[in-house]
């Protein structure tokens, strides 16, 4: 495990569950699920949530960043969202930043987020290099 890299978000979650924000394997780098919680631990985009997408797919880029990726060597994405009726937003949003890229992505409708007023959960993992 020498050549693995965390990254931390600083939460008291990330201890208490036993997970890293995003952990770079090698050039594979694992992005968490992330909400569109800012560092005041407020909800950005409450009710609204085509800015959750942007917000959480922004948080999701500093961390891939932070491990030496970017948002180009996205190869895969799962949304998970409350309301089905809001994919479109979401999805536009998702689209709207990853047009040229196009990983494969996932999106599922479920029954709640941990957290009150998230609408949006996104994971994401990138192969480092392999962006062409």
């Amino acid at each position: 495990m020498a050549n693995r890299q965390k990254v931390s978000s600083g939460t008291s979650w990330e201890a208490l569950a036993g997970y890293s924000r995003a952990i770079r394997a090698g050039q594979w780098v694992h992005v968490s699920g992330t909400t569109a919680t800012d560092e005041m631990g407020q909800v950005v985009g409450v009710d609204n949530p085509y800015e959750q997408t942007i917000y959480i797919i922004q948080k999701i880029e500093k961390a891939l960043n932070q491990l030496g990726a970017s948002l180009k060597d996205v190869v895969r994405t799962r949304i998970y969202i409350v309301n089905d009726e809001q994919w479109e937003p979401i999805a536009r949003a998702h689209g709207e930043i990853f047009a040229d890229i196009r990983p494969a992505n996932t999106l599922i409708a479920i029954r709640g987020i941990i957290g009150e007023g998230y609408l949006v959960e996104i994971e994401a993992d990138a192969l480092i290099g392999d962006n062409e």
